[in-house]
Parts: C-alpha cells; structure tokens; sequence
C-alpha cells in the first residue's frame, strides 16, 4: 500500500493543479474546450429546424433578375408589401438603411402599412462616446431591470455610439433591435450577446426584439435579470454574467429553409408557405452576405444565425453551459478515481484503461449535449487524465527500474533469470524483510574434501573445485532451486523462496538426482584425465525457516534461510556418510513427495526407511529415508521404515 501512496498522491495533486486551471481558465484548455464544443455539433450533425422561421434570401438568382445590390428602397417595400399580403407575422430585415435615399417615403409607408417590422442597428465599441438624438431608440432599451446592482460586478458591454436607419424608418418600424455579432479569439461565432449597454440604457437584440414581436408582447412585457437571464412574458432567457447565451445551431448553413426574392415578387410562393411566420429579409448572395464562421459551418450567412437564435427562444431550447464549481468536481472526482484505479494495473493495460475512461466521459458528455443541451466541459478533465496517465507512469517506470535494478542485483546470484524477471514482474513475490515461510533446503557436501585438498596443489583443487561447483549451480538453476550460498565445498539451495513454488519439495529430490547423476559423469571424466574422483551426499529436509535478507545493512547482505529446519537438513547431509549412501531425506520431505512417488510423477526411485535419529541440537527424532535412482525399467518403489529404537547422534 505504502509504494501506491506516492503515486496516489501525485494524482491527486495533478486533479487539484487542473482544478485551479479551470479556476483560472487556462487559454490553451479553454481553446481546446471550443475545439471540442464544436465537435460534439459536427458529430450531432444537421438538425430539425423549427417551422416557425423562413429566410426571404437575397441570392444570386434575385440579383441576377432584379439588379445588382443595393437595390433602391422602393424595390425593399415591394418586397415587404408583398410578405405583407402572404401573411407574414414579423418580418425582420438585416438590412441596414443609415444613408438618406429618394425613396425613403415609400419604404416608410411599406414599413408603417406592415406594422410588424424588425430594423437594425449596429452599435459601435470604439472612438468617444456620443449621445443619440433620436428619442424613438430609447423607447426599445429594457424597460424593467432586475438587480442592477449586480452590474457593478459584472458590467454589461457597453458602446460608445449607434449607427441607426434615418428617422422615417425608425417612426415607421415596430422595433429596433441591434445586429452586433460576437465571435470568441478563435473567430467562431458561439455566443450571442442579448442585452448591450448604450447612453445609459440597455437595449436587447434584434433576435430578442422579433422573438417578443412574434409572440404578442409589448415592450413591457420584457424584463432584464442583471447577470442571469431575461424574462420574456412567461418565457425566460438564461445567460451568463455579462447577458450571453450559447447559440443554439439546429445544423450548418442551410437548415432553415429560404425562398429567392424573385419567386416572391414573382408569385411563384404559395402564401401559406409564409402565412403567420417570421420572415428574416436578408443577404444570401455571394460577394454581399456577411459569413460567419460557426461551430457547425465554416462559411454561415449571418441572417442564418439569426434564424437560430429566434428558434432556440420560441423553442425555449437553449445550452447550458455546467457551471466552474461543476467543472472542478468533475476534474476532482474523475482524476481521484482514474488515480486509484490505474495505480492497480501494468502501464499497458493501464494505457487501455486511460483511453477507456477517457472514451467514457467523452460519450457521457456527449449523450448530455445531444439529449439534454448541456455542455460538459471536457478538456479539463481530459486532460487531467492523460497528464496523470504519463507522470504516474513515468515515476512508476524510474521507481520501478530502481527496484528492478536492486532485485536484480539482489538476486541474480541466487536465482536464474527467469525466476529474477518473474519477481520483477510481480513485486510483491519478493518481501525484501525476512518472513518465516516453509521451503525445503537442500545440502551437498564433497566427502575427504579436506584430505583432498592436502594432497593435491591448490590450482588444481580450485580447478576441480569449480568445475563441480559450477555444474550443480547449473543444476540447481535448471530446477529453479535458490543457490544461498557456498560455504567451501560446501553448497546450500532452498525451494519455495523467493517465489512460491507448491511442489517445492518434488523439485528438491529431482535436483538431487540430478546432481548425483552428472556427478557420476564427471567422476568418470576424472578417471581418464588420471585425476582423483569426488564423491558427494546430499540431505534434504522440509520444515518452515525464516527466509530474508540477513546481513550488515549496508556493507553486506546475503539472502538465506536460518532456523532449526535448515540446521536439521545440514545434519541430515552428514548422515549419509554414517550410512554410506548418497540421498538422505527427512520424514517431512517424504511425505511430500510421497503421493507422487506412488503416482509416477517422481519416477524410477527407490525410497528406503533407514532410522528414527536423535541428530544433534534436536531432541525430537526424525525419521530419515535413503533415495536411490533405479534403471529406467525399473518401477518405482518405497520400503517403509520398521520399527526401531531411536539412534542418538551428537555430531554431524
């Protein structure tokens, strides 16, 4: 648990340094955050439009037959005229008429005749600020606002003057309503600002104005909720501090349906088509029309905004946007649960997970977008996970290359290689600490080793020395047995430490054999190089020791096994000279092996009771049992110990 905790608390830290990114609205997360944004409408795809909206298009079939733009104001009031007697409800224009012309009059009759006509304004942010002489655009600013304190907080844009259509048609028109556009850094158009600051008035847009047009409301009827929203009858707007909503885009350009002017001047327009809609009169031609770049279209007409803008109001179908507090807890939540989790798995399995969870929230968010207009902000979150992803990794990676280094180190002498990658790869196999564990030990000792030495020269006893040693390391390795250690010619093995090995006992005997086998091999190569052979015995016994890392700390420190157990199997090696025989084991050890003995997976050996013996240091007897390696025809066999008195032994 104690080498999770670090990592654990990286990811933690990671989470809160996101957490106050999103407080702070890191610029590099908040762009990806609208690339994002954008995606979710491009993935959703072209919507259903609602019925309610109709785009009278200047287009290029209109200009090709009527003229080239602008056309004179007597042509525009044709064009309202006609709507008019269609039964167009509202008719809003994205036409600006702020120059005198010959035909104003005629306009201004059409408009006053019409009696539902939207005009623009356009409100400008830059220069001196300048005081407009027209009473009639005062008469179209909020006439109620609610908690204008909070304006002192958050203050709502403010401009410095207004372009506005002369005066014939302002008197003429049903309301005013500004036609400024807002696009974010990126250029996309997302936000629509409803409510403009202006001479110390707050006028509405002219989407908001046609909506309360359309719906029957009197300007009284629309009251302005400083820093939350705006009531429309018994409709309400929300938006953010400073008055904006997300624009609701039902489908890239072309989702709203459009006639060509002529076809309208030409009564080629069934009326009903028009009948009680909301008309938007406005530019669609190339050359003419303002683009707009939009989440769902590189290239929109701006009278196309408006559509949805009006839409999502009728429709009371807005985004919304999960507040920052939301953001956080998202942040907090999901990178404390990734961390938790990938701390439990190998880094390919957790760079699954970490696409896993990642593809989680992404379609989380998106079913909340695409069913319920909320937008989750993702890039935070995302992003959080991915960085905790790497930095855990990476300090996973360092810390355990360190540890890997230090098993390695620790037991590459002791183990084989395969053994060394498998505690590297399961960490938790090697307790580092000593622990009391059952392992069967194994001793071989070269008998007459020391009258040996003295009659031969030390280069030759080394010579020998090592090549016995090297070939039962060899051995040992091949059955996984751990080499603790050579005390002269002396060497000691063990089973079932580091690693668990549940036949610890059958893999003991079987290198035994093994050992006596290439030992027969090599005393007849002995022979024929005109050398003395050796001869060795091996005791073996199953008990529970303590195993670990025993040592000076620091200076030196061996992996071995102590305890009565591995002394006990010291002792048992000593015996085979008492009773000249090569294999000894213990009664603990022939009960472990002795199923399979029976059973064949030990094969062709023959296990034979010697004595009940009182070795020294030992009070208690054990029952000790020779092994002898038959022919490989020959079954085989064990010869229970009979009944004897127990023989006392008081040295090794």
């Amino acid at each position: 648990m104690r080498k999770k905790l670090i990592p654990i608390s990286i990811g933690i830290l990671i989470a809160i340094l996101f957490s106050v990114f999103a407080i702070i609205r890191l610029l590099p997360l908040e762009q990806l955050e609208q690339l994002i944004y954008d995606t979710r409408y491009k993935v959703r795809g072209k919507g259903v439009a609602p019925p309610e909206i109709i785009i009278a298009a200047i287009d290029d079939k209109s200009l090709e037959k009527i003229g080239r733009w602008p056309w004179d104001r007597a042509k525009i009031a044709q064009i309202i005229d006609r709507l008019k007697a269609m039964g167009a409800k509202v008719i809003m224009v994205d036409i600006i008429f702020s120059e005198p012309a010959k035909d104003d009059k005629i306009l201004a009759y059409s408009l006053k005749s019409a009696g539902n006509i939207i005009l623009p304004i356009v409100f400008d942010f830059k220069g001196d600020k300048a005081k407009i002489a027209e009473e009639a655009l005062y008469d179209n600013a909020f006439p109620i606002i609610r908690n204008a304190d909070y304006f002192k907080i958050f203050p709502p844009l403010s401009a410095h003057s207004a372009l506005l259509p002369v005066k014939d048609l302002i008197c003429a028109s049903k309301a005013l309503g500004y036609i400024n556009m807002f696009p974010d850094k990126d250029g996309v158009l997302r936000w629509e600002v409803l409510n403009i600051e202006f001479d110390g008035e707050i006028f509405p847009s002219i989407d908001l104005q046609t909506a309360r047009v359309y719906l029957g409301l009197p300007i009284e009827a629309m009251t302005l909720r400083a820093t939350q929203g705006i009531q429309l009858g018994d409709k309400f707007i929300p938006t953010d501090f400073w008055g904006r909503a997300l624009i609701h885009y039902y489908g890239p350009d072309g989702t709203f349906p459009y006639i060509s002017i002529v076809d309208i001047l030409e009564d080629k327009v069934n009326p009903t088509v028009i009948k009680d809609k909301i008309v938007l009169i406005g530019a669609m031609a190339v050359g003419i029309y303002d683009l707009r770049v939009t989440p769902t279209a590189a290239a929109m007409p701006g009278i196309e905004k408006h559509t949805n803008v009006i839409a999502s109001i009728l429709r009371q179908d807005f985004i919304y946007k999960i507040t920052n507090l939301t953001n956080v807890l998202i942040i907090l939540i999901s990178g404390i649960i990734f961390t938790v989790l990938i701390v439990q798995l190998r880094a390919i399995f957790g760079a699954i997970f970490a696409f896993l969870f990642i593809t989680a929230l992404s379609l989380i968010s998106y079913y909340f977008f695409f069913s319920k207009n909320l937008w989750i902000t993702l890039s935070y979150a995302t992003s959080n996970i991915i960085v905790t992803y790497f930095v855990i990794t990476a300090y996973r990676y360092a810390t355990e290359e360190r540890y890997a280094k230090r098993i390695r180190g620790m037991f590459s002498s002791y183990v084989t290689e395969k053994v060394v990658n498998e505690l590297i790869k399961n960490p938790n196999l090697a307790k580092l600490g000593g622990e009391r564990k059952e392992v069967t030990v194994l001793f071989s000792d070269i008998r007459g080793f020391t009258t040996f030495s003295e009659k031969h020269g030390p280069e030759e006893v080394v010579k020998i020395l090592n090549e016995y040693l090297g070939e039962m390391t060899n051995i040992i390795f091949k059955w996984d047995g751990t080499l603790d250690k050579f005390v002269g010619d002396e060497i000691v093995a063990f089973w079932n430490a580091p690693i668990p090995q549940e036949n610890h006992a059958e893999l003991a005997v079987k290198c035994a054999l093994h050992m006596l086998r290439r030992l027969k091999e090599l005393r007849q190569k002995w022979i024929l190089e005109g050398k003395t052979p050796l001869d060795v015995g091996f005791g073996i016994n199953t008990g529970e020791v303590i195993v670990g890392n025993i040592g000076a700390e620091g200076k030196k420190m061996d992996y071995t096994v102590i305890g009565d157990n591995v002394n006990l199997g010291a002792r048992v090696e000593g015996l085979t000279r008492k009773y000249n025989t090569n294999i000894i084991i213990t009664d603990t050890t022939f009960e472990k092996i002795k199923d399979k003995i029976i059973d064949g997976t030990i094969w062709h050996i023959r296990v034979r009771g010697l004595d009940r013996v009182a070795v020294k240091g030992k009070s208690k007897p054990v029952e000790i049992y020779e092994i002898v390696e038959l022919g490989k025809d020959e079954p085989s066999e064990i010869i229970e110990l009979e009944k004897k008195e127990v023989v006392i032994f008081t040295e090794k």
